[in-house]
C-alpha cells in the first residue's frame, strides 16, 4: 500500500503524525504536534476558530495576504474576547482597487506585523482545532503557500466550510437556486442575521461563525450531528 492509500486508510490522525515526523523545530511542528479534534466529536462540542482572510488576489502566485481575522467557538458559542486580528506588513504597494475594498492602506500594511508572526499566531490559535471558513480556498490555499515559503512544508488543515455546508443543504431542495446565493451575506440575509461591514478579516470570522450556528442547528435540531458530517481536508 503506496503512503497515500495508507494515510486515506488510517485516516486524519495518521497523516497528522506522519507529517509531524517531517516538520522542522517551530510553529508547524508546534501545530501538528497537537491532535486535531475527534470527528465523532458532536459539532456543539468542537473546538473551532472562525478564520478569515483578505486578501490582494485569489491566487497566492500573484497576491499576498492582507489580514487574518479569527475567534474561537467552544461549546457552540462564540467567544469574542478571543476575537484577533492582524495586518501582514508587505513591501508590495497596494493597488488602488484593494484600499477601496479592504479599507487597508498602505501606512495600514507598513506598520503590520511580518507574516511569520501572522502565521505563527495562527497556526497557534488553530492548535487543537477545526477551522472554520467560508470558501475555504482562499484561506486554505493562502496559509499552506505561507507554510511552504516558511517552513518548507504544507500544513494539514482539518476544515470546516459554511459554504459548503449551506449548498449541500440546498442542493436537497425541490426547486433550484442562483449561486450567488451562496455568498456569506445572501446566506445571512436569508437566516435573518444582522449584515455587517464586509471585507473586514475580523467581522467576516465573526459572520462566518454566527452563520455556522445557524447551519448547525438545521442540520440537526435535536441532536448535534458528529463533526465528521462536515469536516474537510
Amino acid at each position: 500500500m503506496t503512503p497515500r492509500l495508507l494515510d486515506r486508510w488510517l485516516g486524519l490522525e495518521a497523516r497528522r503524525k506522519r507529517l509531524l515526523a517531517k516538520a522542522p523545530p517551530g510553529p508547524l511542528r508546534d501545530f501538528l504536534a497537537t491532535p486535531f479534534p475527534d470527528p465523532a466529536t458532536p459539532l456543539d462540542r468542537t473546538p473551532i476558530l472562525a478564520v478569515d482572510f483578505e486578501t490582494t488576489g485569489l491566487e497566492p502566485a500573484t497576491a499576498h495576504i492582507l489580514s487574518v481575522g479569527h475567534v474561537r467557538m467552544d461549546g457552540g458559542e462564540i467567544l469574542l474576547s478571543s476575537a484577533h486580528h492582524m495586518v501582514v506588513r508587505s513591501d508590495a504597494d497596494l493597488d488602488e482597487k484593494n484600499v477601496v475594498i479592504h479599507q487597508i492602506t498602505d501606512s495600514h500594511k507598513d506598520a503590520g506585523e511580518p507574516l511569520e508572526s501572522v502565521v505563527e499566531n495562527l497556526l497557534g490559535a488553530l492548535a487543537g482545532r477545526v477551522m472554520l471558513v467560508h470558501f475555504g480556498r482562499i484561506e486554505k490555499d493562502f496559509l499552506t503557500a505561507a507554510c511552504k515559503r516558511l517552513y518548507g512544508m504544507a500544513p494539514l488543515l482539518p476544515m470546516i466550510d459554511t459554504l459548503y455546508m449551506a449548498k449541500r443543504r440546498m442542493d436537497m431542495m425541490p426547486a433550484g437556486y442562483d449561486p450567488s446565493e451562496l455568498r456569506l451575506f445572501r446566506l445571512r440575509e436569508h437566516h435573518g442575521l444582522p449584515r455587517y461591514a464586509a471585507h473586514n478579516a475580523l467581522c467576516d470570522a465573526i459572520a462566518t461563525a454566527e452563520l455556522f450556528l445557524v447551519e448547525a442547528d438545521l442540520m440537526g435540531r435535536k441532536k448535534a450531528p458528529p463533526l465528521r458530517r462536515v469536516l474537510r481536508y
